[in-house]
Order: C-alpha cells, then structure tokens, then sequence
C-alpha cells in the first residue's frame, strides 16, 4: 500500500511510502482485537473497591431486645445486613483485575488495527515531526491541515527534544493525543479517527511489529 508523504504544515512532499503489508495488510482478526481492549481495559483498574461486612462494621455487640415476648422479628445484631448502618452482602472487595495475554498475540492484534486503520485511509504519513516554536496554536494549524475534524493519534518515535515541543504543543487540544510509538495500544489506535506517523516512529513500529509471525 503506498501513500502520499506530507510535511507537518500539510503539503504533499511529492514522494511515496510503501507501507509494510505484513504490518498494515495483515489479516483482521476482530477477536483478537477484541481480546486485547478487554485485556487492556481491565489492566487498567485499579480493583480498590472495598465495602465493609458484618465483622468489619463497628458496633452491634449485644443483641438488641430479648428473644421473645416483644412481637418483633428476631434480631442478634443492629449491625447485620437489614439494618441501616449494618454490613454489606455480596458487595465488591478488593481484586485483582489484570489478564494476562501472550506478546505474540498483542502484537498480531496491533497489526490488525493498523491494517483496519490503512484499509479505511485513516493513516497519514508525515516527513519529520518539528515545529519551530512551542505553541498550541501552531499545532491547530497543523491538525487542521492534515486530519481536518477528525480527531488523531500523533505517533512519536523518540523523547527528543523536537518531538517533545511537539507533544506539549498539542497537550492543550481535546482531540488530539501524542504517543510513543514503541507504546501504542490497541485503545489508542481504535479511539481515534487518524493516525498520524513520521518516517521515524514508523522505522520504530517496524521494528519491533514486523519480525514475528502472525497469529491467525
């Protein structure tokens, strides 16, 4: 698959980039994409839920009224389930949400989103990522160039000192998120409608997504 390369101001350079097929024509698996979002969603939660039962609810240690004789229910604790201030009942504890998925099956789902992302045109290709002064305003002229409306994922190759301007250039815009490429994730690639990437930070996804083989 070829496309056009453009300069950060949006002008077509008047070259061609001829995008890895193993990489941007792989075969779309929707459920191992799917795996991988569930996979990264539940990862990220923190799982520090925590309610408290009858045994951790302060007070209730004698029974309230005798046994018999008063007409009412029987009750041993004003600390159980049904009384207001009591413990909990099957409500959430503190857990562990993380699932776990093999490297080789990670990587073949981001080849699937980025195969989805080229198919659809949704890709655009840029010569170097360097402004020539730090201001948001510069990279909303940028954007509006290159990806119009559309919202976008603008992928870094390194922390260097040019491509941080970038990033704290675009902080500021609600549709726009700047990523290292080497940590791009099935989320990102999927949340956003462009994916911006330099002839850098495309070497970077080539090099760790373009060696291994694909899971079908």
């Amino acid at each position: 698959m070829k496309l056009d390369i453009y300069t950060l101001k949006g002008k077509k350079t008047g070259e061609e980039i001829d995008l890895p097929a193993d990489i941007f024509e792989a075969p779309v698996n929707k459920d191992l994409m799917h795996q991988a979002y569930v996979r990264q969603m539940a990862n990220a939660r923190l799982g520090t839920h925590s309610t408290r039962g009858r045994s951790e609810v302060r007070g209730g240690g004698r029974k309230p009224f005798k046994q018999k004789g008063t007409g009412r229910a029987r009750q041993g604790s004003i600390r159980a389930a049904q009384w207001v201030g009591g413990g909990k009942v099957h409500t959430p504890k503190p857990r562990d949400y993380t699932k776990d998925m093999p490297k080789k099956m990670r990587r073949a789902a981001l080849r699937s989103a980025l195969s989805v992302k080229a198919a659809e045109n949704e890709i655009v290709v840029i010569d170097d990522l360097k402004i020539s002064d730090q201001k948001t305003k510069t990279m909303v002229t940028a954007m509006d160039k290159l990806v119009g409306d559309n919202s976008a994922l603008i992928l870094l190759s390194e922390k260097s000192e040019q491509e941080e301007m970038v990033a704290r250039s675009a902080n500021n815009l609600p549709s726009v998120k700047t990523l290292l490429a080497n940590y791009a994730n099935i989320r990102d690639l999927l949340g956003y409608d462009k994916v911006v990437v330099s002839l850098k930070a495309l070497d970077v996804l080539v090099s760790y997504l373009g060696k291994e083989e694909r899971v079908k």
